[in-house]
């Protein structure tokens, strides 16, 4: 107690006596407890105006890197962005580093590069590949934090997992699926479920979740998986359709790597009007699709909310503010055209969405 500040700070803070500060800081009696209660509020009021002090002009380097496509990069980009200014007297400064067919070598040398450039933290997006892993490891080694987003590499020095609960989201998107498809009296039909990619933790955290779902609860849908699309449009188009057309039984879709607007152009050149078609996040595509009543719903979680919690990790890892965040991945939010949150406007007119 008192540490850092002198007994006359601490006595003129509180308006007492140098002898009862010294009696507060060592545990003697002879105090009351209300004065002891002034003397200790007067050392954290002191702890604060220090922290701020020290806080003026403080400036932190971080760096953004992705492998997405630029739809969900942007909106990442602008997440953090907007939570910068929440954030001062830290002035954070955010070098991007995003790529839609960057290859695991290739953002294995991005944090090598950052690693030896120098950085006060990384928030990164990337596939689970072992040389990923391991230069983690080593920015971890140089005393740079790597946060990762949206998809987690465990095995590895990282700091934090931010975002969505995959495993959660995909057994929200089947419980979503088996309510809206016909009783187990209907048999052979199934659902199209749609990966960017097997390469994402994150997308095979929310097949599993699906999988399993349907597998307690649903077990007479059957499942056809597609991926390697990259979440893409122009390479997601051909497999969707290729699929669409070979299996006439698809009843239901779910998209857990986006590519939906491709996916939605498939739909249409086969004429097919699933009962229910499922996305990730809130990105411009599919708000459109959603105005457009193609998906019937998109499961979200705050971006926003996921940036500023990654910026405060940063922030206290750089020991700048005490440690006081809490991480715990966020729940999926399902969102239809007629929830969408605040920040959001559709323009189409509302329409029933379930068929009866």
């Amino acid at each position: 107690m008192g540490e850092g500040h002198s007994l006359k700070d601490i006595a003129r803070q509180a308006g007492v006596g140098l002898a009862t500060v010294d009696r507060v800081i060592h545990g003697r009696s002879g105090v009351r407890a209300s004065t002891k209660r002034r003397v200790v509020q007067a050392i954290e009021e002191l702890s604060r105006q220090t922290l701020e002090t020290s806080l003026q002009g403080s400036r932190l380097s971080i760096d953004l890197v992705m492998a997405a496509p630029d739809r969900f990069s942007s909106a990442v980009r602008n997440a953090l962005e907007a939570q910068l200014p929440q954030l001062m007297p830290i002035a954070m400064r955010v070098r991007a580093h995003l790529g839609e067919t960057t290859t695991d070598e290739e953002i294995a040398a991005i944090l090598a590069r950052i690693r030896k450039r120098g950085s006060n933290g990384i928030l990164l997006k990337a596939p689970d590949h072992l040389a990923i892993r391991d230069e983690i490891d080593a920015c971890a080694r140089a005393r740079i934090p790597v946060i990762t987003l949206v998809t987690d590499l465990q095995e590895c020095s990282r700091l934090a997992y931010v975002g969505l609960d995959n495993h959660a989201a995909g057994q929200t998107a089947a419980w979503l699926i088996a309510g809206w498809m016909p009783p187990p009296t209907c048999t052979g039909l199934s659902v199209l479920v749609v990966i960017s990619s097997a390469r994402f933790k994150g997308e095979e955290e929310r097949e599993l979740g699906f999988r399993d779902y349907l597998a307690r609860y649903a077990p007479h849908l059957r499942i056809h998986f597609l991926g390697e699309g990259n979440g893409l449009d122009w390479q997601t188009l051909g497999l969707v359709e290729h699929a669409l057309v070979n299996h006439p039984e698809i009843e239901a879709v779910y998209s857990i790597g986006g590519g939906n607007r491709a996916i939605a152009t498939a739909l249409n050149r086969c004429k097919r009007v699933p009962r229910i078609f499922i996305g990730h996040d809130l990105d411009r595509d599919n708000l459109s699709l959603l105005a457009d009543r193609v998906l019937t719903a998109v499961l979200h979680h705050d971006l926003n909310a996921d940036m500023l919690l990654a910026c405060q990790l940063l922030i206290e890892t750089n020991r700048l503010r005490p440690t006081r965040v809490e991480v715990r991945p966020s729940p999926a939010q399902i969102i239809t055209p007629l929830n969408l949150p605040g920040f959001c406007a559709l323009s189409s007119p509302g329409r029933a969405q379930k068929p009866e």
